[in-house]
């Protein structure tokens, strides 16, 4: 096929008498920094997805809650990992274990603040994955003290051993040769994790399951509201997984090729997995699948070619389907089923990254390093969560009480109510 014509091949018939190696330089930096900022807007914009599918998700009661939790975790998270977070991840990196400078960005060179606001969004994503799972009876103020300790301790240091040392030095898991392009597992199953070691310190909302084990549905308010946030969060990981290049190169295209490719997958994959157990075909659990599928790619989106990339989004919806009926199993209650789509997805797609590498297929050793990757993340992050939020129960409270539960987190924490035509009474109640 004919090579299309660009603006870049215009620029190379240019006479270059003119020219020279610092404006060459110039112009692929200006390139660079243009597409690293518009892959951060749409990573940004995942928050308004993220939004939308669990206060979705969510009932009518608690959806200012969550889109509360989600808005301010972006705010808080961003100031936090400014402050903190983003030395701790991508600081010199002497030890291979977590950075030691670039704390409190004040002067840098132009294409730092455009990586920093990059890797801020990446952070912002992380912090609000635990929000759905720990839906609907979680305290406000211990829920952002807990996205405080994530954003400033929890993400920076795993991030640091697999992508830190920007600025000098290696993580130990990098220096193995750990493959996760854009964080199927950094982000991902890290995120998920935290979400389960909340709900685990949580336990189920009120009526989730009957004494005898058995699982009780609890619908969310508004499945429009969640099939607009899939596709936002779908549109969203073009710049997720495209950005993660941190450079405007050709490779962009098969990258967010395979992202797509993965993501319809997924939905495929949840949906043949609902009808061979003879389940209902729940929108909300294919919705899951799709988001799946793109967790999966996220780590090998650069290193696979599209066939594989469908063979990852494909599996990726079945391990949704599989994970939720294991949290039934076991009584866990995950409103919006995180520990699944990025818990779970993100191990998949991490091994998958390792096992379909282009040119190095199936290398043993290759899915070892990527194994020894996941466990990592897994070891560090889960308990370390689990004292975090076990430490806010016993302190500020993490659990709701039954009666704010009952009545609603909106009314409770918020004393607003999003569906006024509806809820009108709640106006004139007396909190208490």
């Amino acid at each position: 096929m004919k090579k299309p014509f660009t603006l870049i091949a215009l620029l190379a018939t240019l006479p270059l008498s003119n020219a020279n190696a610092a404006d060459t330089a110039t112009l692929t930096l200006n390139m660079d920094t243009v597409w690293v900022a518009i892959a951060a807007a749409l990573v940004f914009f995942m928050q308004a997805g993220f939004a939308l599918l669990e206060s979705g998700m969510s009932r009518a009661k608690n959806s200012v809650n969550v889109i509360m939790k989600n808005y301010v975790d972006a705010c808080v998270g961003s100031l936090v990992y400014w402050l903190v977070g983003f030395g701790i991840m991508f600081g010199i990196n002497h030890s291979g274990w977590f950075g030691e400078d670039h704390f409190f960005v004040n002067v840098a060179d132009d294409f730092d603040y455009t990586f920093l606001m990059f890797q801020t969004m990446f952070a912002a994503t992380a912090v609000t994955i635990a929000s759905g799972a720990m839906a609907e009876r979680t305290h406000y103020r211990a829920y952002l003290l807990g996205a405080v300790i994530i954003t400033a301790i929890i993400y920076p240091v795993y991030g640091s051993w697999a992508w830190g040392g920007a600025y000098g030095g290696s993580g130990w898991l990098a220096d193995m040769g750990f493959i996760d392009f854009a964080g199927s597992t950094v982000v991902h199953s890290v995120g998920g994790w935290v979400a389960l070691a909340g709900i685990l310190v949580l336990g189920p909302r009120m009526g989730r399951f009957s004494n005898d084990g058995r699982a009780h549905p609890i619908p969310g308010h508004n499945l429009t509201s969640v099939a607009l946030g899939g596709f936002i969060l779908w549109l969203g990981w073009f710049g997720f997984n495209g950005g993660s290049t941190v450079a405007a190169s050709a490779n962009i295209g098969l990258i967010n090729l395979n992202t797509h490719l993965s993501a319809a997958a997924g939905a495929v994959g949840a949906l043949l997995a609902l009808m061979a157990i003879r389940a209902p075909i729940y929108m909300t659990t294919v919705i899951n699948g799709s988001i799946a599928g793109l967790v999966a790619i996220t780590a090998g989106a650069a290193t696979m070619t599209p066939p594989f990339a469908i063979i990852t989004g494909l599996v990726g919806g079945v391990v949704v389907v599989a994970g939720e009926r294991l949290l039934y199993l076991l009584r866990l209650d995950d409103v919006v089923g995180a520990v699944s789509v990025h818990g779970f997805a993100g191990v998949w797609g991490t091994l998958a990254a390792g096992i379909f590498k282009h040119g190095d297929m199936f290398n043993s050793t290759q899915i070892l390093i990527q194994f020894i990757g996941i466990s990592a993340a897994f070891l560090w992050t889960f308990p370390v969560a689990l004292l975090m939020y076990y430490l806010l129960d016993k302190t500020v409270g993490l659990r709701a009480d039954s009666i704010s539960e009952q009545r609603g987190l909106d009314f409770a924490e918020h004393y607003e109510i999003g569906y006024p035509e509806f809820q009108l009474e709640k106006l004139h109640e007396k909190r208490g």
